[in-house]
């Protein structure tokens, strides 16, 4: 089987695309995981397929597979290509996009080069928690914007050996069955918050995530009241930029955004 490609990126945190609107196309694990190999296949944090709408208000169906193959609920990063690439496939209107994710409906919009989302309720906040590994004791904070999320601030982030470190945290107990992603993010003086996060699924260090972006900057505001729009530099060097609004306890009208870019576009045999 021959299936054609393209290759994007958001803020460094890269996917494999392909287009599925007549959803002829079915993976498998293992061949989600070879399409995402780096040095047999096409390489990639993840794997997106661009599939037909479900619900008659919708334009499609975005399906998120991580790079091990095993499919997750939904990215920020891949949502804004996943925004970019429907554009270009002639899905939406020519600058927004609804679209299902496993983790709920999404809506997005394209304007200056630029791709905002509006992201999935947050839910399941656990704040001012503590996990202990091998490598030390860890204060952190718990959420979930469309994946589960831990977050934990540190004075100096390129201090931390994340790949043991934040596999440790990943593999914890307070996070199981299904793991968690794991952010270390570091508030510097000018308001902007540098992130690393480890990735469940990719199992290393990625050049960025959205939906860890979004947990940061959730987690800055209720820690130290930063104000909205909260820059996050990535690991990639791109900062993106998070909104929303805040009455009382309850967060609503969650925003991201930042860049989507293609790389080449191709063909490769299964």
């Amino acid at each position: 089987m021959e299936i054609a490609f393209t290759k994007m990126h958001g803020a460094g945190n890269d996917f494999v695309m392909i287009e599925n609107l007549d959803g002829s196309i079915e993976l498998t694990q293992e061949q989600v995981a070879f399409l995402c190999d780096r040095r047999f296949g096409i390489g990639g944090d993840g794997l997106i397929l661009l599939n037909p709408k479900t619900l008659e208000d919708q334009d499609a169906t975005m399906v998120y597979y991580n790079a091990d193959g095993s499919r997750a609920e939904m990215c920020g990063n891949g949502a804004r290509c996943f925004t970019s690439f429907a554009l270009i496939n002639k899905v939406g209107d020519g600058s927004t996009v609804s679209f299902q994710t496993d983790a709920g409906p999404m809506s997005s919009k394209a304007e200056n080069g630029e791709f905002t989302i509006n992201m999935t309720p947050v839910f399941d906040i656990r704040m001012n928690q503590e996990a202990e590994t091998e490598h030390g004791t860890y204060a952190y904070h718990f959420m979930n914007t469309g994946v589960p999320h831990v977050i934990s601030f540190s004075e100096n982030i390129g201090a931390i050996d994340i790949k043991p470190e934040g596999r440790a945290l990943r593999l914890h107990g307070h996070f199981q069955p299904n793991g968690a992603n794991i952010n270390f993010a570091e508030i510097q003086d000018s308001g902007v918050v540098k992130i690393r996060t480890y990735e469940r699924g990719v199992e290393d260090e990625t050049l960025a995530c959205g939906t860890g972006v979004t947990a940061v900057a959730l987690s800055a505001n209720l820690t130290n009241s930063l104000p909205t729009p909260i820059s996050v530099l990535v690991k990639g060097g791109d900062i993106l930029k998070v909104d929303f609004d805040k009455q009382g306890d309850t967060i609503s009208n969650i925003t991201l955004t930042g860049p989507a870019k293609v790389i080449y576009q191709g063909k490769i045999t299964l």
